[in-house]
């Protein structure tokens, strides 16, 4: 895995980001829209994708899933999928994916994390140097150290 410094990718995140967002406010207008994951953290590396934390009302959820669908994503194979939870991947040739979010789910982590990682420094570079660690392993194997690592941020208060 290649991954790239803030400088490199998270101007074009933050962008498309906007794009996006105002897209998919149109299509829910009662959804949360937020940015998350690497490219919307000051300073970390990345793999150069965007995510956008799409959160709805439970009984909005499928409804929503399939609105988002018309901006040409499908859903994410060989990933967690719940009636809390959908990953949905950009057909777009952009590196886009949606996390799809029941509101009062567990799911919501997806922002305490981000917000952890934006108040603190130090947990950035920790994550950073995680990243590189792992450029050598197959996405399986990276996607299970980083869950533990973010499975151990969530749980610390320290931070």
């Amino acid at each position: 895995m290649i991954f790239l410094e803030p400088e490199q990718y998270q101007q074009k995140c933050a962008q498309l980001f906007n794009l996006y967002q105002k897209d998919i406010s149109t299509l829910l207008p009662f959804a949360r829209i937020e940015h998350i994951g690497s490219s919307a953290i000051p300073n970390a590396i990345s793999k150069g994708d965007l995510d956008i934390y799409i959160e709805v009302m439970p009984e909005q959820f499928d409804f929503a899933i399939e609105q988002l669908k018309t901006l040409n994503f499908i859903e994410k194979q060989n990933t967690l999928r719940t009636h809390e939870l959908c990953m949905l991947e950009s057909l777009n040739n952009d590196e886009v994916a949606f996390q799809v979010v029941a509101s009062h789910s567990e799911f919501i982590f997806f922002l305490t994390f981000r917000d952890k990682l934006m108040e603190s420094p130090t947990l950035v570079n920790e994550y950073n140097q995680l990243k590189l660690q792992c450029s050598h392993l197959d996405p399986d194997q990276y996607r299970t150290i980083k869950s533990d690592f973010i499975s151990h941020v969530l749980k610390s208060s320290s931070f």
